[in-house]
């Protein structure tokens, strides 16, 4: 395996050297050749219109970038963003946040909702485990509106806004493609992928697009022989117990199966309506877990039972497009299930927590001693229905409206099995075998609101906007938490209600809270030129506040998010050079913050004021024909100006004066590194009869932490920063075409996550670090029809 990887490092370096040779000898001869960058178009606004007349700062990937950067996935597309960073645990489980608006510690079934929405299309796909994993294929491009986004987006808008944006039918022809690729992970598993497309006109005013696609990801992970010794609290060492994984362990054993199909159709009814119905959904099988134990070495980790998850997702869409007199309407509605089934290793709450901490011992039916390692079982299903509708004046007027209203139901139910195998009847949660905790609730989040945005032209040059958004929340969170009789204080002892949510043998907590409130924009636009122009902006986001199941903890309030920004977009020496940019201050108003308490319960907490300040642009140069470079690059200064103190009084509102704070005035906020950016150099040339290309692109960002509070940091530890290059060549004649790329060239470990399985203070000693994939080499062959 050394000499494969030498060999790998080498071929990148050769081919590094040849992008570069190739491309000076070219750039002479190419020089004086008519070059200019090719419009983007985006629909941030909720109307089509060139990038660089969008008041907003916005990174977009069109359909072209993201197949020249091989993107496949979240993570893929992410990491291209700088005002974007984020946190996973694995495919499907990531958690977005964008301008340094993060706190940590979200993603929980119980916790906040997010702060960054998620969009397909015209509809919002944000769940609170986090957005779904859309496999990018026949993706038209990936917009990414940065800073709060909450009077045309909404709630889970805060700090800005993510949206896919498909490939729709169209009647002007028939098109079609295959793609199939074949990779291999740190020089070991193989794994593959199968794409395909068509585009089907059925008439001159209907069509039907369908899309499939089928990945299987190599493993890299390995689960590695080890043993964990449970103490007895006896004299004779004999009587302790020893657990082994020997029956589980394997190399490369966080394998990834993808599979799933789209299908729209285009209706035109007369000259002004069309009718756009879609139905998309994805399965993702992973096993084992993505991340390892730094102490027993690279990407390695042991585990004492077997983990995997299950995540099934169908949602279907229909937009409605149409005009009545000169108003242009719109209505856009869908709905989203999600099931996901997982399986993990808790072992090591049972080590740290219960034997270590407390020296306590569970029995069986006998009155023996249990082996008391322990395990979650998860069945998390997702509903969320969603209805928007919109009037928009025309855009050529001086005076332009868009307005709306929107409501949105999501509802999570929630069974998680905290099992302990052969405890004994009396201690086990009644209906739920070897159960020693039991987490059976529903949560429901309602969502209304009224919204608008108005535009004037006051001179040919300098445009106003102002916009409102009215909204209300309705969010309750009901069921079972806790232990059976025969254990604990919660559970079972306390419930009020015979009978549960999802078969629990009582209720034991019902809350409800309702708030209303409304949230601002406005913008002024001055226009040099065509090519040129400068923004002002106010703006505030928000995210509703919702339910500690907690008895003992009042509700968490709503958080509020003020933006205040200067933006300019413009174009030079005719249109080869791009640069976008803003700079940027936020204050954040008793934002939320989740940890995990006693017992492993997480608590939302307001957590007084924060600051951000930033640096956000990107440019963009054409060198040559065919010869392109791209930078982009965010700054992020984030800091609290207040003490978190973690208490709160009864009414819900952070307390800033205490003895010793958890986190003082000044502390950085985590999870966003100060500095992260990517470049990327293209150059497009002729080979004799075939279209080829050569391509570098790097990504860097600096260290970052994962939690708030200073304890929880020193334990935990810091993720450092990292630099990744990906490499990419290929060639085209016709129909076809391949390419070659390798992904990660120096085989880096980027940390997308460190943490511990259960409360730092308990679990802390063990530390696991989620990384990024190895180095990655694969081969790509497409066909166009």
């Amino acid at each position: 395996m050394a000499s494969a990887n030498r060999n790998l490092r080498q071929a990148g370096v050769y081919s590094a050297a040849l992008l570069a040779s190739t491309m000076l000898t070219s750039v002479a001869a190419k020089a004086q050749q008519a070059v200019s960058l090719e419009e983007v178009v985006v629909t941030a606004q909720k109307r089509s219109e060139n990038l660089q007349d969008v008041p907003v700062s916005i990174q977009a990937m069109g359909e072209a970038k993201l197949e020249q950067l091989q993107v496949s996935n979240f993570v893929d597309y992410v990491k291209y963003l700088p005002s974007v960073s984020f946190t996973t645990a694995g495919p499907g489980f990531g958690q977005v946040y964008m301008r340094g608006v993060a706190s940590g510690g979200d993603g929980n079934h119980s916790g906040s909702l997010p702060s960054v929405g998620v969009y397909l299309d015209e509809q919002p796909i944000s769940t609170i485990q986090g957005a779904l994993d859309i496999h990018v294929y026949d993706v038209a491009r990936v917009e990414a509106l940065a800073g709060p986004q909450g009077t045309l987006y909404g709630a889970s808008s805060q700090a800005g806004t993510l949206r896919i944006i498909t490939n729709k039918p169209t009647s002007a022809g028939f098109s079609a493609g295959v793609d199939v690729e074949l990779n291999q992970v740190h020089s070991e598993d193989l794994g593959h992928v199968e794409e395909a497309f068509i585009n089907l006109p059925l008439s001159d005013t209907v069509a039907v697009r369908l899309v499939g696609w089928n990945e299987e990801t190599a493993g890299y992970i390995d689960n590695v022989k080890g043993t964990r010794t449970y103490g007895r609290g006896t004299a004779d060492p004999s009587d302790d117990l020893t657990i082994s994984n020997a029956g589980i362990a394997s190399n490369n054993y966080n394998g990834t199966s993808t599979k799933g199909a789209r299908a729209a159709l285009r209706v035109e009814l007369g000259d002004n309506w069309v009718i756009t119905p879609s139905v998309m959904g994805q399965r993702t099988k992973t096993s084992g877990i993505f991340a390892y134990d730094p102490k027993l070495g690279d990407l390695k980790v042991s585990h004492f039972y077997p983990e995997a998850s299950d995540d099934t997702w169908l949602q279907t869409a229909m937009t409605i497009e149409g005009q009545i007199a000169n108003l242009d309407v719109t209505y856009a509605g869908s709905f989203l299930k999600r099931d996901v089934d997982t399986r993990q290793d808790y072992s090591d709450y049972s080590y740290f927590y219960d034997q270590v901490g407390y020296g306590f011992y569970w029995t069986n039916d006998t009155g023996g001693l249990a082996n008391p390692s322990q395990y979650i079982t998860g069945k998390d299903g997702y509903t969320k229905e969603s209805h928007e509708i919109r009037l928009a004046t025309p855009d050529d007027k001086r005076l332009r409206f868009i307005g709306g209203l929107f409501y949105q139901r999501q509802q999570h139910n929630i069974t998680q099995r905290y099992k302990i195998d052969g405890i004994g009847y009396d201690i086990e949660v009644p209906g739920y075998s070897d159960t020693i905790w039991l987490t059976a609730q529903q949560r429901i989040d309602r969502d209304y609101a009224a919204f608008g945005e108005a535009t004037f032209d006051i001179t040919p040059k300098l445009t106003a906007m102002a916009g409102v958004r009215f909204f209300k929340s309705d969010n309750s969170l009901e069921g079972f938490y806790g232990y059976g009789k025969g254990y604990g204080s919660t559970g079972e002892k306390a419930c009020f209600r015979v009978g549960g949510v999802n078969g629990a043998p009582c209720t034991n907590l019902d809350k409800r809270v309702k708030e209303t409130g409304h949230v601002p924009k406005v913008t002024v636009t001055y226009k040099f030129d065509d090519t040129k122009l400068a923004y002002v902006t106010y703006s505030e986001g928000f995210r509703p506040g919702g339910i500690n199941r907690r008895s003992t903890l009042p509700p968490y309030q709503a958080d509020y998010l003020k933006n205040y920004e200067f933006g300019w977009k413009t174009s030079w020496m005719e249109n080869r050079v791009r640069w976008n940019g803003a700079v940027f201050m936020e204050d954040w108003q008793n934002f939320q913050f989740s940890i995990l308490g006693a017992n492993g319960l997480t608590e939302i907490k307001n957590a007084n004021q924060a600051r951000i300040k930033g640096l956000e642009s990107d440019v963009t140069l054409a060198v040559t024909r065919g010869f392109t470079i791209n930078a982009a690059a965010t700054y992020t200064d984030a800091q609290l100006t207040a003490n978190y103190c973690g208490v709160t009084d009864a009414s819900g509102n952070p307390v800033t004066k205490c003895a010793t704070p958890q986190a003082p005035d000044g502390t950085v906020l985590p999870v966003t590194p100060k500095f992260k950016a990517n470049l990327t150099a293209r150059y497009e040339f002729d080979l004799g009869p075939y279209e080829s290309y050569l391509q570098a692109s790097a990504v860097r960002q600096t260290s970052s932490w994962t939690d708030l509070r200073l304890v929880e940091r020193a334990i935990i530890g810091q993720q450092s920063g990292y630099t990744l290059i990906d490499l990419s060549g290929g060639v085209s004649r016709d129909d076809w075409s391949m390419s070659v790329y390798i992904k990660n060239l120096t085989d880096k470990r980027a940390s997308l996550n460190r943490y511990a399985e259960c409360a730092e203070s308990v679990c802390g000693s063990q530390v696991y670090i989620t990384p990024n994939q190895p180095r990655t080499v694969g081969v790509k062959i497409g066909r166009k029809f």
